[in-house]
């Protein structure tokens, strides 16, 4: 299916502004119907743990709540690098229920034929 989206997030709370934008696409890509997974890695895995994704990153912007909530909503899914993560020594049993570790080798499976994509 060509209308898939792929969102790539390097980026965990540290940048709250960047994690906003990249699921602000999710959520616009997820809403429209489109399977769309987002790929989370480096600092990014720790947004995957139950509790971790909270905050608002500037005046006016949405909740990260609010966006993870619309996102899952939507059939969203979370791909999380093992490597970062175990690197990190994180709990997988941790995760939310839209989360699932898998690196590239599952992303390129997930993208098939093609999907379009964003990095972070």
């Amino acid at each position: 299916m060509a209308n898939k989206a792929a969102i790539s997030l390097t980026t965990g709370l540290e940048d709250a502004e960047k994690v906003t934008v990249a699921l602000l696409v999710a959520v616009g890509a997820a809403e429209s119907g489109r399977p769309t997974v987002m790929f989370l890695t480096k600092e990014a895995v720790r947004l995957a743990l139950a509790g971790i994704a909270v905050g608002t990153a500037c005046e006016g912007c949405p909740s990260i709540p609010d966006l993870v909530a619309r996102y899952t909503a939507a059939g969203g899914r979370l791909l999380v690098c093992p490597i970062c993560f175990n690197a990190k020594q994180l709990d997988a049993t941790a995760l939310v229920a839209n989360a699932e570790l898998g690196g590239s080798v599952q992303l390129w499976e997930w993208i098939g034929d093609g999907a379009t994509t964003f990095s972070y």
